[in-house]
């Protein structure tokens, strides 16, 4: 008979204070049966269980006072992060404000945008020169010298908190740089560091892998594997020749990344971004992605977190169509058991997508698709990042249509956002063979706009802006702005000659914060508009509880160019309207109560109503006492 957790309690893995000994009672069985998953074959399962526990036991005691005590209050309110008012933003700390130290400069800027969640892209020590943005890193437990040091971390950590604002960093646990110590140790000869990664000795694994795997990066890092001289050998590497896959059947490996992750929650980080989690198991004859194991390390993750640190927050990124992205928030028995947070990739490319056609049917029927979350999680919305929009995510979402047209019209959308469709108001380029980089503005046509010195075309492209981020606000979970979306920042056409560029044609849309405009963010032009555009929208969100807990339920009117968007829950009703199309659009007005549009303030009357091109309402029942 297998050993249960209760009977490693005799080691006194517990026996802290009442809180940890609550939560172990709580957790330990789950963290148990995900383990047992993944390493329960092994006759020194008991032993590896034990070890990590502990690992988790010393964490909890190492926990700062003030952690402890915020673990406390959101353990009263396990709803946080999904209230209204959570507004969230994401920089690179070097192109937003130099180092860790400048983004404490910085606070006063988001608290005014309304941002109280800061995603800061990968900061710990990495490889230099080539290091894939930060992603290639060398140590979890060192911030990289120029940006600062882990003192700087935790200095940062607490003023954010003292502000009100959440921080959230990459976790990246798929893969290590080639020089970290790990790998240095396995170059050195150390066996036991070997196993950290997925070694060949000749072609022959390699090549059986390579017929059911896809490729991240086809045109500047094709393949999966990577020989390395010096030890006449293979290694896996999913993403770039310098990214090392980690071994996750390797026990040592799972207890060492929990270390880490658990060392950076004790200097202050609130969220973790799971970077490349459906990557983690490898099994011959799939694709690699989305194991059965994979599910298991994360709720492992998710239970020993909260032992040891119960207010900190998982966040899944798995590019990965809907119907396979909602287990990474724990479906049905798993509720509440896996990731709070998801990025809702298959929202971000459809409005792409309905942007780019002046249409709303495709992207209605899509979302109708999407499976509902856990009522413990919910989606991260955001309209772009620091990766490219990989369009490919779609063809999993067809949404009814034959699968002719919609690869018709995954191609026509990619290519709209090149500018290589004729009227194509957008300013992109082709990113590998199944993406496009460019920042939001640029997709929305600001570039072309300000190049023309058009001032129409201005005006639309501000609107166009406005519209996508009104859906991400409206949508249901927390919206994200990327750096510089609430100034219009738009291309660094001169990407290519920057510091860190290696041939990443990413780099596009990854530009330094133009801090000269947003200084004008106070004045009358258009990074005025859209500051204050996304403000008022910060604004509407936080007192609008019809969000709480909360999916819209989406529906198309105007001739299939409105989406319309429907929340009802015990707060009352709101309807969102939000019209794709360029030119003005009639919509039927929702009945039996009368409205009021939260941006102009006007009470909506009869049963049509009108939107201008690209216009939106945010209504919300007129109090019967006014």
């Amino acid at each position: 008979m297998a050993t249960s957790v209760r009977s490693t309690k005799i080691e006194n893995i517990a026996g802290l204070d009442s809180a940890y000994d609550a939560r172990y009672e709580i957790y330990a069985p789950d963290a148990e049966t995900a383990l047992r998953h993944l390493y329960g074959d092994r006759k020194e399962f008991l032993e590896i269980f034990t070890r990590i526990m502990h690992a988790v036991r010393g964490a909890y005691i190492n926990r700062p006072e003030a952690l402890k005590q915020l673990d406390l209050r959101r353990s009263q309110q396990p709803d946080w992060f999904q209230h209204p008012d959570r507004v969230g933003y994401m920089a690179y700390v070097d192109r937003f404000a130099g180092t860790l130290g400048g983004i404490e400069e910085k606070i006063d800027y988001l608290k005014e945008l309304g941002v109280n969640y800061l995603h800061l892209l990968p900061f710990l020590k990495m490889r230099p020169v080539r290091n894939d943005g930060g992603f290639a890193v060398s140590s979890y437990t060192e911030v990289e010298p120029r940006l600062g040091s882990m003192e700087d971390l935790e200095k940062l950590a607490s003023h954010l908190r003292e502000n009100g604002i959440s921080l959230c960093i990459d976790f990246i646990l798929n893969h290590t740089a080639d020089d970290h110590d790990w790998a240095r140790r396995c170059r050195n000869g150390d066996r036991a560091f070997k196993d950290f990664y997925h070694f060949f000795p000749d072609r022959e694994a390699p090549d059986q892998y390579e017929k059911t795997l896809g490729e991240a990066f086809t045109e500047t890092a094709p393949g999966n594997f990577t020989y390395v001289p010096e030890q006449d050998e293979w290694v896996w590497t999913t993403f770039y020749p310098y990214q090392w896959d980690l071994n996750y059947a390797n026990p040592r490996v799972f207890e060492e990344m929990l270390k880490s992750l658990l060392f950076l929650a004790n200097r202050g980080v609130d969220v973790f971004r799971l970077d490349a989690a459906p990557y983690l198991w490898k099994r011959l004859g799939t694709d690699c992605l989305n194991q059965p194991e994979v599910f298991s390390i994360i709720r492992a993750f998710r239970a020993l977190i909260a032992i040891a640190a119960p207010g900190i927050l998982l966040k899944a990124e798995a590019i990965v169509p809907s119907y396979n992205l909602v287990h990474y928030l724990g479906a049905g028995v798993l509720a509440g058991k896996e990731c709070q947070l998801a990025y809702n990739t298959t929202l971000m490319t459809m409005l792409w997508s309905a942007l780019a056609e002046g249409d709303a049917v495709r992207l209605a029927r899509v979302l109708e698709t999407i499976p509902p979350v856990a009522s413990g999680a919910t989606w991260l919305n955001y309209t772009r990042c620091h990766d490219d929009v990989g369009w490919d995510v779609l063809l999993e979402e067809k949404a009814g249509y034959t699968e002719e047209n919609w690869r018709e019209h995954v191609k026509f959308t990619r290519a709209f956002y090149s500018g290589d469709t004729p009227g194509s108001f957008a300013s992109g380029k082709n990113y590998q063979t199944h993406g496009t980089a460019g920042s939001m503005a640029s997709f929305c046509g600001l570039e072309k706009a300000v190049l023309r010195e058009d001032d129409d075309a201005i005006d639309l492209a501000v609107r166009r802006l406005l519209l996508l981020y009104t859906v991400v606000f409206s949508y249901g979970g927390m919206p994200l702005i990327n750096m510089g979306d609430e100034i219009g920042q738009l291309n660094d056409q001169e990407f290519a000659t920057r510091e860190g560029y290696d041939g990443d044609g990413r780099w596009l849309h990854r530009g330094a914060m133009d801090w000269k405009k947003a200084a004008w963010c106070h004045g009358n032009g258009v990074e005025a508009a859209l500051f204050h555009g996304v403000q008022k929208l910060v604004d509407i969100r936080s007192s609008t509880p019809q969000l709480i807990q909360s999916v819209a339920k989406p529906a198309v009117d105007g001739d299939g160019r409105v989406l319309k968007l429907h929340h009802h829950n015990a707060h009352g009703e709101l309807y969102i309207y939000v019209n794709f199309s360029p030119t003005p659009a009639s919509a039927s007005a929702p009945l039996g109560r009368v409205w009021r549009d939260q941006f102009s303030g006007k009470v909506i009357h009869g049963d049509r109503i009108e939107l201008g091109p690209y216009g939106r309402l945010w209504l919300t029942p007129v109090d019967e006492a006014e």
